[in-house]
């Protein structure tokens, strides 16, 4: 199989799942009582939805790893591209009943590797509709989901080519531990934007795609790489920006330019318009 050929095998396979794991959140909104790699306490949807995607992928033809945010190490598929797996982004939002999604990264390269290698990455937003935004092939499409009368799942396109408008909206997490060069760059951004902040990234970068502006998760004082991961969620999302016609930075520079030395490594991030990133990059936030 060619590389686009495993992509698609992958969407679709996530597709067939995604309405699976969305009907079954209700029962599974209590805490386990364990914690992930990235020491977060996990649902007992985070860990079903894991298991579920894990034994999809990895019985795709052409997938050679499969890494998950809720797991220690990388699992060996055989021959093929890396996967990555954030299954139940924003899964703390479960128990308030507000959005959660899943993001995958597909690498031609063994993990962990930067974002250089991506060859395609998309989205699925849990929401008043199960939507999914891929970049592949030079451009950015989102598809919402319909289950068919018979088995399986209908995906019908709703945007193609999205390429992302001029600055509207902002939303940054990890508020508590911000520091004070930060704070001025916040102050300057909310006097042109419109906040729109959720706690899950995907619906936040989701807004941002659409509408224009930035989406960011900083260097914090209590954390010098912010709490995103690399792999799982910025690599992806940056993937996505930068396909359609926005940037990505840690900071400093493109994430897809970080350096991954650790499966489950942090780092500061943004995405959005280009106008927005350039003033996160003109303050110089990076602490790498």
């Amino acid at each position: 199989m060619d590389k686009q050929e495993v992509v698609d095998e992958v969407f679709h396979s996530v597709a067939e799942v995604a309405p699976h794991i969305s009907s079954g959140l209700l029962k599974r909104r209590e805490y386990v009582g364990e914690e992930n790699p990235s020491d977060e306490k996990q649902l007992e949807a985070d860990v079903w939805a894991n298991e579920f995607l894990k034994e999809e992928i990895t019985s795709l033809e052409g997938v050679g790893e499969f890494a998950s945010e809720e797991e220690h190490e990388v699992t060996d598929c055989g021959e093929g591209l890396s996967v990555t797996v954030d299954p139940l982004d924003g899964s703390s939002n479960i128990p308030t009943n507000n959005i959660v999604g899943t993001i995958v990264g597909i690498y031609d390269e063994e993990l962990p590797c930067r974002g250089k290698n991506i060859v395609a990455a998309f989205y699925v937003v849990y929401g008043p509709l199960t939507s999914f935004t891929i970049a592949r092939d030079g451009q950015v499409d989102e598809y919402v989901l319909e289950e068919s009368k018979g088995d399986g799942v209908e995906l019908h396109k709703a945007s193609e080519d999205i390429q992302i408008p001029e600055p509207y909206v902002y939303g940054f997490g990890g508020n508590k531990h911000w520091g004070s060069d930060f704070e001025r760059l916040k102050e300057d951004i909310s006097d042109d934007l419109k906040l729109r902040y959720g706690g899950a990234m995907v619906g936040d970068v989701n807004q941002v795609l659409h509408q224009g502006g930035v989406f960011g998760y900083p260097a914090r004082e209590d954390a010098e790489n912010g709490k995103l991961r690399l792999l799982f969620e910025a690599n992806p999302m940056a993937y996505i920006f930068e396909t359609a016609g926005g940037k990505s930075s840690d900071g400093d520079k493109s994430i897809l330019r970080v350096k991954a030395e650790e499966l489950h490594q942090r780092t500061p991030v943004f995405v959005g318009s280009e106008e927005s990133v350039r003033k996160v990059n003109e303050r110089g936030l990076s602490l790498h």
